[in-house]
């Protein structure tokens, strides 16, 4: 069976398809392998909101209102952030200093290139 898939969770090989999407036996865990196959094309690049791939000293704006927690008031869309480092292996992937907040992580899909 050379036409096996293997489960990205947990790397078993007793997988069956489900409609549209592939099961796994063994964690019971779903997907679909053609959106896999499309994040492993993109995989080890962190893309903006528009799909560009982002780069560490780019400078990028945030694209809507995100609420930070502790803080009174939102980081408004249009803010524009110099200088990010990129955080491949974490959720909020960019590492950036904003003026009136300070350091925070952001995640790569509420901002753009600038």
């Amino acid at each position: 069976m050379s036409d096996t898939v293997l489960c990205p969770k947990c790397g078993s090989e007793f997988t069956y398809p489900s409609d549209n999407m592939t099961v796994c036996s063994q964690c019971f865990y779903e997907w679909n392998p053609e959106e896999a196959a499309s994040e492993a094309a993109n995989d080890g690049k962190i893309l903006d909101a528009n799909g560009n791939e982002l780069q560490d000293g780019d400078s990028v704006v945030v694209v809507k209102d995100l609420p930070v927690k502790g803080a009174p008031k939102p980081v408004k869309a249009g803010t524009k952030v110099k200088n990010i480092r990129l955080r491949p292996d974490s959720d909020h992937n960019i590492d950036c200093k904003i003026d009136g907040f300070g350091s925070m992580a952001l995640k790569s899909e509420f901002v753009k290139k600038a």
